[in-house]
């Protein structure tokens, strides 16, 4: 996340300390025509980034921020500590909006 999104949606910048989570790889997804960062699951992958402390509010910002194309999940990274990360949500926004709408699940 770049500066000027970290300021808008956390409210600050934040730094981070480098580290390591396996067995997921970068990709892309397409949200309304426009491509944005991603992890996906790959046995054999390597993703590389900051490791960086956010309180509740923080998160609930970012989640936000994220929206429903994505669905934050725990991991544990090389180090050793335990995460979140974002992942793709498999469930489309609209099936969740359907589901609210008819009571389904």
């Amino acid at each position: 996340m770049d500066s000027k999104i970290q300021k808008n949606v956390i409210g600050r910048i934040v730094n981070g300390i480098p580290d390591t989570l396996r067995e997921y790889e970068k990709s892309e997804i397409e949200i309304e025509g426009e491509k944005y960062p991603i992890i996906i699951k790959n046995k054999n992958g390597i993703v590389e980034g900051l490791l960086i402390e956010m309180n509740d509010e923080e998160l609930k910002n970012i989640d936000e921020y994220e929206g429903n194309e994505y669905k934050r999940i725990k991991v544990i990274l090389k180090s050793g500590i335990i995460a979140w990360v974002y992942i793709k949500n498999k469930k489309p926004a609209i099936i969740g909006e359907l589901k609210k709408l008819f009571n389904i699940f």
